[in-house]
């Protein structure tokens, strides 16, 4: 396993150009249709389904996620954000359809294959190892260690260089998301924003991809909530790309590159921020179908009436 530094990955991401700028000019000629295909998708999925005894929680035909950009998936509660999510990242599993990350398909594997692959996630509620410290839980992700080896555990020459290197790593990130001053506290001691900024620092030791981020605001205070913003535009700045789910429509406005709207487990309607927040699917989908419909007071009046 090679540990890169921070400085050197941003050095050969530079290369690449100005992601944001690249996405603005991508998104600009896209067409605004629910499952349009991206020019140069990193994430695709066809016709997912999850099914929990007769409630059909995710149907989605299709469904593409454009390399470096920031790609928002919005709906109202009960929509299968999250549902959809975990099907994708390997934590549930659907009944029909397949996804596949650059290209090869990650339908069949699990969770920790899907991570080794480059696509990590974060969870609404945050999954740190709480009695463990800061520092641990850091070294914790990193994948292919050699300590973990049973064989090799004991022969500590064998692997110390490498540990050293991801501790290196890790008091980068740490310093990157404000944690370094808690790196040996534990991590039930953390606030909830700090444990926010810890899940999405240790999503990074694996050098992702792309980084899947399940509602990163919830619980955060507006103090906090500044700074998650910035580091997740630092992330596509990077070269990485970002899908996450929100329910704050500001933030959504502020840092989404393209916008996809989930409603009933199916993609209602996607396009550039300000363009999916007036599509009148996306106002149906949060605010019912018939929210504009003139009421029929004298049919109400003896409805009422027949009731008594």
């Amino acid at each position: 396993m090679i540990v890169e530094s921070w400085p050197l990955m941003q050095e050969r991401n530079s290369i690449s150009g100005d992601y944001a700028a690249n996405a603005r000019k991508i998104f600009a000629d896209l067409a605004e249709t629910p499952g349009v295909s991206k020019p140069d998708a990193i994430l695709t999925a066809s016709s997912v389904k999850r099914v929990f005894g007769g409630l059909t929680a995710v149907d989605v035909t299709s469904f593409e996620v454009q390399r470096h950009s920031i790609t928002a998936l919005i709906g109202p509660n009960g929509a299968g954000k999250t549902t959809f999510f975990n099907l994708l990242t390997g934590f549930d599993s659907a009944q029909e359809g397949s996804w596949s990350l650059n290209g090869v398909d990650i339908s069949k594997i699990g969770a920790h294959r899907v991570a080794r692959r480059g696509m990590v996630r974060t969870f609404q509620l945050t999954k740190s190892l709480y009695r463990l410290s800061v520092m641990d839980n850091m070294k914790l992700a990193a994948t292919g260690q050699r300590g973990e080896s049973i064989l090799q555990a004991p022969l500590r020459p064998i692997w110390r260089s490498q540990e050293r290197a991801l501790e290196a790593r890790a008091e980068e990130l740490l310093v990157r998301f404000k944690l370094i001053d808690k790196k040996d506290d534990f991590a039930a001691a953390l606030s909830g924003g700090q444990r926010k900024l810890l899940e999405m620092a240790r999503a990074l030791m694996v050098q992702p991809e792309i980084v899947m981020l399940d509602e990163p605001m919830a619980g955060v205070n507006p103090a906090l909530k500044q700074s998650l913003l910035e580091h997740i535009r630092a992330l596509r700045d990077e070269g990485m790309t970002v899908l996450f789910i929100e329910h704050d429509m500001d933030m959504v406005r502020d840092i989404s590159d393209w916008v996809v709207v989930l409603a009933q487990g199916q993609v209602v309607a996607e396009g550039r921020p300000n363009s999916v927040m007036r599509n009148q699917a996306v106002i149906d989908a949060y605010l019912g179908a018939h929210h504009d419909t003139k009421l029929d007071t004298k049919l109400d009046t003896k409805l009422g009436a027949e009731k008594k």
